[in-house]
């Protein structure tokens, strides 16, 4: 929608007739008039309603008369009109968004000296007001002026005036929104100023109430209990507008400090909780908010804060939640029966997203909320969206807590979720229905039928009945049927057993559904559950017509469809293979070549895995894909550089499974036949290196699985030897005899290490590759034989050094550990000697081999590792720091903790002299953070200011080479920046809690005005940040915005080369995401920059065409990523 709005009003102000900008020039002069005498009131509040619409829309254009509309507006601060008074607060506000800095200079100075004469209460709180929309509408410029505006306003706040101390309040609220940084110092001053004024309320003494409290029962009794008194009320209390005030305030703090969680929930959430049985709804409501942003800021925290690390340390924002449960479920159980239906929202809205972020928490606690639950579905006078958010509320506790917590509980919940199930409104049966499935899982729990002693038959005649009545209905929305088909599905899952003779039937409506284009998908789903349960569901009433049914659905154009049918056909046939027909299978079978593609991976891989249960459960199908097209699309699969990951897993578990069904034509040497032929036969090279890896693991794995396979490890030998193989079959042969010797001891073969040795003085770097990868996997079949042959060869032939160093990469990459810890001092010895090598790439091996090695032994090799950070080689340090990054991982690992106690030392390395060395500190200080942020959270304060340091560019490291009679500038410092970028990109991910955004964004801004490399990071950057610190953004908007222009309107020179065209037309269009994603930052497009920026977009047809282009393509990802099939 904004995208329209800014669209809309951008052309119209392009395309504006010249004489109407003169016109509104024009009339200035004659509304500052009219503002200024002030004779008619009426006439003076239009003229203030068009001024301020007038800035807002042109203020830029009207800068000439900025001084003279401020002169006339602020005298009108004091009017003793108060509508008046407003108006110009507007008009202020709008004013400061275009207005030159003399102009906001005047006028913070006048707001500034008004405020500290304080003549009149009166204007005092309009001064307060006025900064306070100031600080809405530009808090990037009014932060500097914080330190001499924040003491005037908590001065005013301990004035026994309320409507003064909302208004100070408010501005707080303005400042902690508006400017972050500037604020930050203040931020604890103003906590305890909302903490103080959360709790004023003068008027009410709330003892009774607490006391009260203690005396409710869990056991849902009180269900005519009518909440507090709410019908208290005095005319002159405006206390409970200095409490919402508060309340906001807090909401705004815990909303911008992500970094002060932890004291958060040391002051703040006590305070809040405490507050829960505030008697002023509004201001409840604004309480109940505080939290949720509370909580919501705790969730993104999750990643990091329930590192194991950081939970031994003590006290983290998670633990500190946890130890409150009793305090938040306490304060919430009497609210819950209150008979506002706000204030119940609100309660439900607390738990939903408490036990989002803490699954489990309220274990202990469903006893003393369940009653409340059913209290809001059963109350008559319970508003729809009362109903939806209860039942919404008990379908998040019900999916994260253990079935056996409700068990007690079923009687008491089943009925009024069936009686909504009923409810006329549609959006209450979908949710109730949700509710019911998951109410079926819990009665019983198929996935723990050891602990399933809870006798659910009560509860399946109620639960059926309801859901089959809303099954069969065909007048009913489209989420209700779908929600339908689900439940009914989760039903038979769990209760089928139980259902008697009413499943044939359910089975058949089942079959309707799955012929219906708007309700086969969610079936299908619906099916693949039934197939999976563990009661073995009898199918057989549906299967002839319904197998039919799904195989069409393979050759439908609808991406989600075929991935779940084909979920749904190997589940069928994996557990129902009895009552599958060959004549079903074939249905299917024909409609499978055109899904075995290159272009869908995921969809193959459904299909591979489809196949390879049809060979373990139905052999003898699989007779027939030999003359199909199915088996000539697997093999063209397999030569695809895409096949890899699960994709190729797949793959191979497929060759295994068909060798092992027997089939005649489909035996071991037909199957290696079709796989290697294209090699054999062929004088030209497969196109991708990628192929010859595949097509080798599939004849590695079609050999583990026959007896008869090691015989061809002879023939793969003797195409290696032969001298009239082409480069080709010696590349296929000694990968296919690395796979092999992988897994099969390949010892037996005396000319195996020659012949692969020999292979290392081939003219081809990729059969030498080959060599080198065949040597290292056939070693790890076979280590005493075979490994000590390695490292002497490394000693002894130093032009084959890095070659064989390869070999040892695998061996170490590969090996058990058990397997190579009698070797390790050997090679680590051997390792030593070649990591001072001058060549990088034997160096970056070393240090794989040497962090590889590292985690075999870390008590004893880590230490080591260590000490060589003091060598006066260069060399030899990087060497040692990048091994570092290769006992990295994102799982746990026993080097762990000993690594968190060191690696702050070989980040110290960010210090060294030698540029090379800096950046493999920072590649390390990268992995680290995205894998195991918790190894570098604490190192930051004194990590960053080096890393910040390297994204400079230094003018020493920048040198002119001649090539002919051509000058070619080279930049020696550019790779390390662009790694230095790279770690800050990883940290907004990883550490965004522990970065000063503001120092941040200084650095990405330099980034916006360098390198080609450096600014593609940079737009990828802002984009994140935009999402992530938008407030933050905003008051630097104006300073990001001209790079972005500069890039965008940058023109390459005609005589360019057309590589240049291609880097500039990717800057423009990576430019241009970044200003998207700065657009979708609330208030963005009111910056004059911005503004000024959008318009040179809509009226260049080039830019306007990219930009268009952009938003098409991020709206279709947002709904890509919102389709959950």
């Amino acid at each position: 929608m904004w995208r329209e709005t800014w669209r809309r009003e951008h052309l119209l102000t392009a395309l504006l007739p010249h004489h109407l900008w003169a016109s509104a020039i024009l009339i200035t002069g004659r509304l500052t008039s009219a503002i200024a005498k002030q004779e008619d009131v009426s006439v003076q509040l239009e003229a203030l309603d068009i001024m301020a619409d007038m800035l807002c829309r042109l203020g830029g254009l009207l800068v000439n008369f900025h001084p003279s509309i401020l002169s006339c507006l602020l005298p009108q601060l004091t009017s003793p009109r108060l509508a008046v008074r407003k108006r110009t607060i507007i008009a202020l506000g709008h004013l400061v968004m275009s207005c030159g800095n003399l102009v906001f200079v005047d006028l913070i100075e006048h707001l500034l000296s008004e405020l500290s004469r304080n003549d009149s209460m009166s204007t005092t709180r309009t001064y307060i007001q006025c900064i306070a929309a100031i600080s809405r509408q530009a808090g990037h410029r009014i932060g500097e002026y914080l330190e001499k505006i924040i003491p005037l306003v908590v001065k005013f706040c301990n004035i026994d005036d309320d409507e003064l101390r909302e208004y100070c309040i408010q501005a707080f609220e303005s400042f902690v929104r508006r400017c972050p940084k500037e604020v930050y110092p203040h931020v604890g001053t103003v906590i305890n100023i909302c903490l103080k004024y959360l709790t004023y309320d003068p008027n009410y003494n709330y003892d009774d109430e607490d006391e009260d409290e203690n005396a409710m029962d869990a056991d849902g009794a009180d269900e005519d209990y009518q909440g507090s008194d709410d019908e208290y009320s005095d005319d002159d209390d405006m206390s409970w507008k200095v409490r919402r005030a508060a309340a906001k305030c807090l909401d705004a703090v815990v909303s911008t400090r992500h970094e002060m969680l932890p004291e958060f929930y040391r002051t703040v959430s006590p305070a809040l909780i405490a507050r829960f049985k505030e008697r002023e709804e509004n201001v409840k409501a604004d309480v109940f908010h505080a939290y949720l942003s509370l909580l919501k800021q705790t969730r993104p925290a999750q990643s990091w804060l329930c590192d194991p690390d950081a939970m031994e340390q003590g006290e983290t924002p998670l633990t500190m939640l946890q130890n409150q449960v009793p305090m938040i479920v306490k304060a919430l159980h009497k609210q819950m029966k209150e008979k506002s239906v706000k204030t119940r929202q609100c309660c439900f809205n607390m738990l939903t997203e408490l036990v989002n972020v803490l699954p489990g928490a309220l274990t202990q606690h469903i006893p003393v909320l369940v009653p409340g639950i059913i209290f809001s579905l059963n109350d008559k006078s319970s508003s729809s969206n009362l109903k939806i958010d209860a039942l919404s509320c008990l379908y998040v506790v019900l999916c994260n807590h253990q079935p056996q917590v409700f068990h007690p509980h079923v009687q008491a919940l089943v009925p009024p979720v069936v009686a909504c199930v009923g409810d006329p409104f549609y959006k209450i049966t979908s949710e109730a229905l949700l509710v019911s499935q998951q109410l079926v899982k819990v009665i019983r729990p198929l996935d723990q039928p050891e602990r399933d002693t809870f006798d659910a038959s009560p509860y399946i005649t109620d639960l059926f009945t309801c859901t089959i009545k809303r099954l069969k209905a065909a007048d009913i929305d489209q989420e209700v049927k779908e929600r339908a088909i689900s439940c009914m599905g989760q039903i038979i899952c769990n209760l089928g057993d139980s259902l008697g003779d009413d499943l044939p039937g359910t089975l058949h409506i089942f079959l309707e559904r799955l012929k219906n284009e708007i309700t086969r998908l969610t079936t299908v789903k619906a099916l693949t559950l039934i197939a999976g349960s563990t009661l073995k569901i009898d199918l057989r009433p549906i299967l002839d017509e319904a197998v039919p049914i799904l195989a069409s659905f393979l050759r439908k154009n609808q991406r989600a469809l075929k991935l779940s049918t084909l979920a749904a056909l190997d589940i069928l046939v994996k557990n129902y293979s009895d009552s599958v027909t060959p004549a079903m299978i074939d249905a299917v079978l024909a409609e499978l070549p055109p899904l075995i593609s290159e272009s869908d991976m995921h969809v193959s891989q459904m299909v591979i895995s489809f196949l390879t249960t049809l060979a373990r459960v139905h052999p003898l199908s699989l007779a027939k894909i030999g003359g199909s097209s199915i088996l000539s699309e697997l093999i063209s699969l397999v030569r695809s550089p895409l096949l890899q990951g699960g994709a190729l897993s797949a793959m191979l578990e497929f060759f295994q499974a068909l060798v092992g069904t027997g089939t005649s034509s489909l035996g071991y040497m037909d199957l290696l036949r079709m796989l290697t032929g294209p090699v054999y036969a062929q004088s030209a090279a497969l196109t991708h290196k990628q192929s010859y890896y595949s097509i080798a693991k599939c004849v590695a794995a079609l050999t583990r699985a026959c007896p008869d396979g090691p015989a061809v490890v002879g023939q793969f030998i003797q195409d290696v030897k032969n001298s009239r193989s082409t480069d080709s079959i010696r590349l296929l042969a000694l990968l296919s005899l690395g796979e092999v010797g992988h897994h099969v001891d390949l010892s037996g073969q005396p000319e195996l290490k020659t012949v692969i040795l020999d292979a290392f003085s081939s003219s081809s770097e990729e059969v030498k590759s080959a060599a080198s990868y065949a040597l290292g996997s056939i070693a790890v079949g076979n280590l005493p034989e075979y490994l000590p042959f390695v490292l002497g060869e490394i000693s002894g032939q130093p032009k084959r050094q890095y070659l064989l160093l390869h070999s040892l990469k695998e061996i170490i990459s590969s090996a058990s550990v058990t397997g190579l810890k009698p070797y390790v001092e050997g090679v680590w010895t051997l390792l030593l000697k070649h990591c001072e090598c001058a060549e990088e790439g034997t160096r970056n091996v070393v240090a794989e081999c040497l962090g590889k090695l590292t985690l075999i032994d870390p008590e004893t090799l880590l230490p080591r590792l260590k000490g060589y950070l003091l060598s006066g080689s260069s060399y030899a340090r990087s060497s040692v720091v990048t091994a570092v990054k290769f006992t990295i991982s994102d799982h746990p690992q026993t080097i762990d903790p000993l690594l968190k106690n060191c690696i702050g030392d070989f980040l110290k390395t960010l210090e060294d002299p030698d540029l090379n060395v800096r950046r493999v500190a920072l590649v390390t200080f990268n992995s680290a953070a995205h894998n195991k942020p918790s190894l570098i959270r604490d190192l930051l304060d004194t990590v960053l200011p080096h890393l910040y340091n390297e994204t400079k560019v230094r003018k020493e490291l920048i040198r002119e080479v001649e090539m002919g009679p051509f000058k070619h500038t080279v930049d020696d410092g550019l790779d390390i920046r662009k790694a230095a970028f790279e770690c800050m990109y990883t940290l907004l991910d990883s550490c965004l809690d522990r970065l000063d955004i503001f120092e941040f964004l200084n650095h990405v801004e330099d980034g916006l005005k360098d390198h080609y490399d450096i600014k593609m990071l940079t737009f990828l950057m802002l984009a994140r940040l935009s999402t992530l610190c938008p407030s933050a953004v905003l008051q630097r908007l104006d300073r990001l915005v001209e790079p972005l222009r500069a890039t965008c309107t940058t023109k390459v020179k005609a005589n360019s080369v057309k590589q240049e065209f291609e880097k500039q037309d990717e800057l423009k269009r990576s430019a241009m995401r970044a200003v998207v994603a700065l657009l979708t930052i609330p208030e963005a497009e009111k910056s004059p920059l911005m503004s000024e920026f959008q318009s040179q977009i809509s009226s260049n047809p080039e830019l306007a065409a990219i930009f268009e282009n952009i938003q098409r393509d991020s709206s279709s990802a947002n709904m890509e990523s919102m389709d959950t099939s």
